[in-house]
């Protein structure tokens, strides 16, 4: 085998010519010289369609590749300039890096690739850039790797909801498909407008593909739904529904406990206080000492007792056979109505505002357990995406981890 087709594999570069090999003692690196094949040469950097020469552009310039042991590596050519009809003047395409980067395919995808698979500080040190260039790198491969496949291509349900990526309330929208698991997009915001961006980028004809959404119960989420998806249905996740008979219990407990501490008796709020975790836990979770806790408070204070009993009801109407679900949700609903309780009684009529989307929750079997599943995963992400300057990077990084935009390594199928 010919020298310079060992250095075309070692270096991972097709239709390319090798034409000299040295070493730079200024920089301590090797320097490959190279030139695209002739059927590569004078293309548009954006589309690849053939163009004429327009310069020679800023002369020749260099492309990082992956080290070579333990010695760093670049490839140097000429980077003319051609004219586009569509693009106007840009620089010519090469065929071993993506249009403006100034490493290579190899270099991006294995950058990429341990950005999902190590730390932070193992990429920057084993790559030898900083944390700043590893945001650029992943977002144009993910950028690259969009447009060769659309993830919003062939939704039928999804699930959308919001997930802080930063202090003073900075969120992200996401949308996740429930059949894949994948996140298919997310941007900036939590409003009407970012909402309207995802369904504008999906267009008509696939926004009526959409037979099944999943959201934790905002309005803004509904509206748009409603406006843009003629033929979903929109299911109203469970867990955040029993999230609001938890917050309407402690909201109880609370004033009971405000109750006992003013009248004096400090023995019994302190009890109240403690039971905070007994009143929250699901029955078959309680420790002993909790179920005795139980047990005081439905010897001794019958309202908090029965917001107790309020909040197990309707966390049990999401176990039940739907026929038996929507029965005991009407029983449930005549008893907050009538219950004495303020915050129950608020919430059964946000519950009736939302019966809709709770019945469909029931008799369909969706929940936002994938979605929450992705919010976690994209918390962990911002924690690793510290030192970015943008909310893009982020994204870029969620959808190249979360996404299947993941490359492989280099010499990996």
């Amino acid at each position: 085998m010919r020298s310079v087709r060992i250095w075309a594999r070692l270096l991972g570069i097709k239709r390319a010519v090798i034409e000299d090999v040295s070493f730079d003692e200024e920089s301590q690196a090797l320097v490959v010289s190279v030139r695209p094949r002739k059927k590569a040469k004078r293309r548009c950097g954006v589309c690849g369609r053939r163009c004429p020469l327009y310069d020679q552009g800023g002369g020749r310039r260099r492309w990082r590749v992956p080290d070579l042991g333990v010695t760093r590596c670049y490839l140097e050519a000429d980077a003319p300039r051609v004219h586009c009809p569509e693009h106007g003047v840009v620089v010519a395409q090469v065929p071993w890096a993506r249009h403006g980067a100034g490493h290579s395919y190899a270099f991006d995808d294995m950058v990429a690739w341990l950005a999902t698979h190590t730390s932070k500080s193992a990429v920057c040190q084993l790559m030898r850039i900083t944390w700043r260039t590893v945001g650029n790198i992943i977002t144009r491969v993910v950028a690259a790797a969009q447009q060769q496949r659309d993830p919003l291509d062939g939704l039928r349900r999804i699930g959308i909801d919001e997930v802080s990526y930063k202090r003073g309330h900075r969120y992200l929208t996401i949308v996740v498909d429930h059949d894949s698991g994948r996140l298919v997009w997310a941007a900036p915001g939590r409003d009407r407008k970012t909402l309207q961006r995802f369904f504008d980028l999906l267009g008509k004809e696939r926004c009526a593909q959409i037979t099944d959404v999943t959201a934790d119960g905002a309005d803004w989420i509904a509206e748009v739904v409603a406006d843009r998806c003629p033929n979903a249905t929109l299911s109203v996740d469970p867990f955040h529904v029993v999230s609001w008979a938890t917050d309407a219990l402690d909201q109880v407990r609370r004033e009971v406990w405000n109750a006992a501490r003013k009248s004096g008796q400090k023995a019994r709020a302190r009890e109240l206080k403690g039971a905070r975790f007994a009143l929250w836990k699901n029955p078959e979770h309680l420790t002993k000492r909790q179920r005795a806790t139980l047990a005081q408070i439905a010897n001794t204070n019958r309202p908090l007792y029965r917001a107790y009993l309020l909040k197990e009801q309707l966390r049990q109407v999401f176990h039940l056979p739907p026929g038996q679900a929507m029965a005991l949700l009407d029983r449930w609903l005549a008893w907050a109505r009538r219950c004495r309780l303020k915050p129950f009684v608020d919430l059964a009529k946000t519950v009736k505002a939302h019966l809709a989307g709770i019945r469909a929750a029931v008799t369909r079997g969706l929940s936002n357990g994938r979605v929450e599943s992705v919010n976690t995963k994209i918390r962990l992400l911002t924690r690793v995406a510290f030192g970015f300057r943008s909310p893009q990077a982020l994204i870029a990084l969620a959808m190249l981890d979360l996404g299947g935009f993941c490359p492989p390594l280099p010499g990996r199928t």
